[in-house]
């Protein structure tokens, strides 16, 4: 039986029984494939991208280009937490750097990558969140970089690297490299996208139009697979603001529309029994992804009725009760709410799960619109 070029460097390095090799979880054969390749071929540079992410999909853009302006051999692969890489699966002989974009991978996933290849590994993520992930520095040596900044999307941040690294690198017949990963057409248009991507990416929500631009932009997330879809970077590159965001409204119309439908019976539901005060509620089992829409009308229509600011829209989810709460007031802190019965989210936005008989001691009698 012939080996692969993979599977022969597996066996030099870690030995891992047959049986699991039958279970590796890739993405599909053409990973696999790509991988083989890869191993063959003794690609230096890994590059690893958070999918289905909008900010790790640009990332991997931008490190096409740096690779494909010096003409740099690399492997550019998605990886999914649903359906994650092993360290085993990514160990092949002359791997020299491995990029983890818009995430900084399971625990101790990238300092044992390092540690099994001796490649250097940098990753790059903007949230909070991982801030406590990153391993104490007692756990891995220098040749293991984590670019985390909550202040700046990572797209952003792998385009400045990628960026510099190209101003100050040649290509490899000697000749400088040119200045700018982007030509002066796409510059600005893609600093427009970054901002849109950023201010969704850090929550700021600031921009003209910027929900209408992210359910828009929602549609592509099929398409963020390099490997199953090799157009990837030249539709990212061809995305346009305008018309992301003109099908965003119209997708948002039809959602306001259906929402409308959902207003007609609402009732009062007593938060807490009483304690956070009143508001307007709904049932939404047939439709809970309409919950944005729905809950925001409700907190208007709510105030409008002398009760909190606070939309709640409750329905069914995996066979759990699941509410939604929802304020248009800048004053009013719904998470407050959500926190007490174990659940979160933002001051406009929350939710979280409560049991059925709590939920009925929490309904009013049926009111009139």
């Amino acid at each position: 039986m012939t080996m692969s070029p993979v599977s022969k460097w597996r066996r030099t390095i870690a030995p891992f029984p047959s049986s699991l090799q039958k279970t590796r979880q890739l993405r599909s054969d053409a990973t696999l494939e790509a991988i083989n390749r890869a191993a063959d071929a003794k690609t230096p540079t890994l590059v690893l991208y958070n999918y289905p992410s909008f900010s790790g999909a640009f990332s991997a853009l931008f490190a096409h280009l740096f690779h494909s302006h010096l003409h740099l051999p690399c492997l550019i692969l998605p990886f999914s937490s649903v359906v994650p890489f092993r360290v085993e699966d990514l160990c092949f002989e002359g791997l020299k750097t491995c990029y983890f974009l818009d995430f900084i991978g399971p625990k101790g996933f990238s300092v044992e990558l390092q540690r099994r290849t001796a490649c250097n590994v940098i990753s790059f993520d903007h949230r909070k969140a991982t801030l406590a992930k990153i391993p104490p520095i007692d756990d891995y040596f220098g040749n293991v970089t984590f670019h985390v900044n909550v202040g700046k999307s990572s797209a952003r941040m792998v385009c400045d690297y990628f960026s510099r690294q190209l101003r100050c690198t040649k290509s490899s017949d000697g000749n400088d490299a040119a200045s700018s990963l982007l030509n002066s057409d796409d510059q600005c248009h893609m600093e427009l996208l970054l901002n849109y991507l950023e201010d969704g990416d850090l929550r700021q929500w600031k921009l003209p139009d910027i929900r209408a631009f992210n359910i828009g932009i929602s549609e592509w997330r099929s398409n963020l697979n390099c490997i199953t879809n090799p157009h990837m970077y030249v539709q990212l590159l061809e995305m346009s603001i305008e018309k992301l965001i003109n099908r965003g409204k119209s997708k948002l119309s039809t959602r306001t529309d259906l929402a409308i439908e959902y207003l007609n019976k609402p009732f009062k539901l007593r938060l807490g029994q009483g304690f956070y005060g009143e508001c307007l509620g709904v049932r939404a089992d047939t439709n809970p992804d309409l919950s944005d829409e729905i809950g925001k009308e409700l907190s208007i229509r709510s105030a409008a009725a002398g009760l909190r600011p606070i939309g709640a829209v409750v329905f069914m989810q995996r066979k759990r009760l699941k509410v939604c709460l929802r304020s248009t007031d800048g004053n009013t802190d719904t998470s407050e709410i959500a926190k007490a019965y174990g659940g979160g989210g933002s001051p406009s936005s929350s939710s979280f799960i409560i049991k059925m008989d709590e939920y009925n001691q929490w309904r009013a009698d049926n009111i009139s619109s």
